[in-house]
């Protein structure tokens, strides 16, 4: 979903469950739409930003270039709240008479709202759009389920390394470029400096410890024929495991206190001055300048294994669907197209800090705001979770954050614990078809 910070609070009984409620809303009865109006009004739902003002003048500014070619049609945009967006979305999937044309809605959202029957297949009009060629391959994959498009990507948002420059300069630090001189790097920091961090972690921090296992040549799952089955316990992965799970510790991460981390915990961290280095988003650069270390950092990419190597990350962000209810199928894919132009995109991060999924305007984006080229450097090798509705059970049931705490606690070593998440993800990936 976005990264911007907007999980709700995560349900812990689906692991207890063996993660069967995969499918738990109500299944969509058939509600694709009998007609394509040209008239009336189409009804749009955005998500409600913290400071919603800059997104909303974006947004008009995109519904007018579209009323500039209908100007008998009326758009009526309402901003829904984050936090209950899931169910809001999935009541208008059964009730086509209170549901918008449009959605904005969480990446990581796709395939689950496919099963559901609640998006329109576009992948004929995607196809066609001049400026969808530019969308980069990782934020197609992201609107893609089984080979068919449903939908258009609207932002896209990925993780890099902040680092406090003053601490590096005190202790005659480098920005690290690979994951061996990363890992002596906050060894060094917490040596040298016992309150700080040296690189803060966290236990529940997914996407955070997601670029150690691809950096090692680990996959969360492989697909076949429609069908995903983990590999969370390979060689691989299990490397990438050892590596994230071995900077918790006196050494740098005290396990006493940073096994129950999050995200936005390690963030915290960092910006308050308690960590040498953290994993961070472009999404929480606003928080991170408005800090206490404001002046005091800078941002790389996450190195690999290799020197020169970048460690892929999740490349998360939001994307706009078209509802197979709607109505207006052709007003809405124009209207589609204008809330994901390349003007509006660019627009966007102007306002907001949002990366275009637009290769040509992310690089324009990098030059005129130098802040970006770090991450805009990791997209290049950004990778996404797998486009099964089963992820968001396996996310919501804190599979991988019980793998990592199971290790950093003591309580099972990497290959017990990683066969125990291998059995909870093939349970929910087979439980969602």
């Amino acid at each position: 979903m976005n990264v911007f910070a907007r999980i709700a609070a995560p349900v812990a009984a689906l692991v207890a469950a063996g993660l069967t409620a995969t499918a738990c809303a109500p299944s969509t009865s058939d509600n694709e739409a009998k007609k394509d109006d040209k008239s009336g009004t189409l009804r749009v739902w955005l998500f409600q930003e913290v400071d919603n003002d800059p997104k909303k003048k974006v947004v008009d500014q995109a519904v007018a270039d579209f009323r500039g070619k209908h100007k008998d049609v009326d758009v009526d945009v309402t901003y829904i709240p984050i936090n209950t967006r899931a169910e809001k979305i999935k009541a208008a999937f059964n009730d086509p008479k209170s549901a918008p044309d449009l959605i904005e809605y969480g990446n990581t959202d796709t395939a689950g709202y496919v099963q559901d029957g609640g998006l329109a297949d576009i992948s004929e009009e995607f196809a066609s759009w001049p400026q969808s060629k530019d969308t980069d391959a990782t934020a197609k994959e992201s609107v893609t389920v089984k080979g068919k498009t449903y939908g258009s990507p609207l932002f896209v948002g990925v993780r890099a390394l902040y680092y406090r420059t003053d601490v590096f300069k005190d202790l005659g630090l480098k920005p690290p470029t690979t994951q061996e001189e990363l890992v002596n790097t906050a060894e060094k920091i917490r040596a040298e400096r016992e309150d700080l961090y040296g690189l803060a972690v966290g236990g529940a921090y997914t996407y955070g410890a997601m670029p150690f296992l691809w950096a090692n040549g680990g996959e969360l799952a492989t697909e076949k024929d429609g069908a995903y089955r983990s590999t969370i316990d390979s060689e691989q992965s299990q490397a990438g495991i050892k590596a994230y799970t071995a900077l918790f510790g006196d050494q740098n991460c005290p396990a006493n206190k940073c096994a129950e981390m999050g995200g936005n915990d390690t963030v915290e961290a960092f910006a308050s001055g308690k960590a040498g280095m953290a994993i961070a988003g472009n999404f929480n650069h606003p928080a991170i300048e408005a800090s206490k270390v404001k002046g005091k950092y800078a941002v790389v990419p996450l190195p690999g294994k290799k020197a020169g190597e970048i460690a892929p990350a999740f490349a998360g962000g939001n994307n706009i669907g078209l509802l197979k209810s709607s109505s207006h199928r052709t007003l809405g894919l124009d209207l589609m197209q204008s809330l994901t132009s390349k003007k509006t995109q660019g627009a966007l991060f102007d306002a907001m800090g949002f990366l275009p999924t637009y290769t040509d305007v992310r690089k324009e984006a990098a030059a005129r705001e130098p802040f970006a080229e770090p991450f805009v450097k990791t997209l290049d090798v950004a990778k996404f979770v797998p486009a099964s509705p089963g992820w968001a059970a396996i996310d919501a049931g804190l599979v991988l954050p019980t793998m990592f705490q199971q290790i950093v606690s003591g309580r099972k070593d990497v290959d017990a614990a990683a066969d125990e998440a291998r059995k909870k993800m093939d349970a929910a990936f087979t439980e969602a078809g």
